[in-house]
């Protein structure tokens, strides 16, 4: 079963695609599915004429680490782990036109759109079934914590997460 939000998400991704496949085709899967064979026609045609570069692309967030990861094997390349490499890694070879001007702004826009459903999808799911109020946590420490309790400050589970950027990196090697 598919959710309303999916169908309008999934309508998105293939228009982004079609964008950076430069078509002024406005169907739905087949302009999608054309545009992939342009992306990959233009990515050959780089193949042949620049060298390869190696880029090490780091992506804390499984679930664009997926959508990367779909969106180079969509295009015919092939992301490795170099031995003893982060889960968070993933190595690419690619011409650095193709990697600049087509991959990665893709990639960000993809995975901005992907952000945009997730964030209202995870809203509406918690204003459902938990509470009404989804606001950020404030600014301002309570006074008191009820009961007469105080706020030592103990930062309960430890360390805070990184705030690392998804990103990709030339790799020296």
């Amino acid at each position: 079963m598919r959710l309303p939000l999916e169908g309008t998400l999934l309508e998105k991704l293939r228009k982004i695609e079609a964008l950076h496949a430069g078509t002024k085709v406005d169907g739905e899967r087949e302009a999608a599915r054309r545009a992939a064979e342009r992306i990959r026609a233009r990515l050959s045609e780089l193949q042949g004429r620049e060298p390869e570069t190696e880029y090490r692309y780091t992506l804390h967030d499984p679930w664009k680490r997926k959508l990367f990861l779909a969106l180079c094997r969509r295009y015919g390349l092939k992301p490795y782990r170099e031995r003893g490499q982060r889960y968070t890694s993933v190595m690419l070879r690619a011409p650095k036109s193709f990697q600049d001007k087509t991959l990665w702004p893709e990639y960000q826009a993809l995975s901005a759109e992907l952000d945009a459903h997730l964030e209202e999808l995870t809203t509406r799911v918690i204003r459902e079934a938990i509470d009404d109020d989804v606001s950020e946590a404030s600014d301002a420490a309570p006074k008191s914590l009820g009961n007469g309790v105080t706020n030592q400050g103990a930062n309960v589970g430890g360390a805070e997460p990184s705030s690392a950027n998804d990103s990709p990196t030339k790799s020296s090697g």
